[in-house]
């Protein structure tokens, strides 16, 4: 079990690290911009508000729903731990992808 936790760990670790030199790389190759049109930033705040907003929302059901059933696949066997485990994650992942968006939404502006 310790394995697993600390390879899933590595595994976060490093997508976290390509994450982090792909944004740097493309905030860095963008020209600067001037002053946006105030009805574009508008709406740009509103999409990105969207974006967070509805995935946490979509993230919430389907951790509830993920973790129900990871809670009652543990009781009847406990080995299936670390696999439940990785499902759940992958569920709260759906927040990180809105989260993602909206930061890629809020660069262009």
């Amino acid at each position: 079990m310790e394995r697993i936790i600390k390879w899933s760990w590595r595994v976060v670790k490093l997508c976290i690290f390509f994450l982090f030199i792909s944004f740097c790389g493309s905030a860095w190759a963008q020209a600067q911009q001037t002053a946006a049109d105030p009805t574009i930033v508008g709406w740009a705040f509103l999409a990105a508000s969207l974006a967070t907003g509805l995935s946490a929302i979509a993230a919430g059901i389907a951790v509830a729903h993920v973790g129900a059933a990871a809670v009652g696949a543990i009781s009847e066997k406990p080995e299936m731990a670390g696999k439940a485990l990785i499902y759940v994650g992958l569920a709260e992942g759906i927040a990180i992808y809105g989260l993602i968006i909206a930061i890629m939404i809020l660069g262009k502006i």
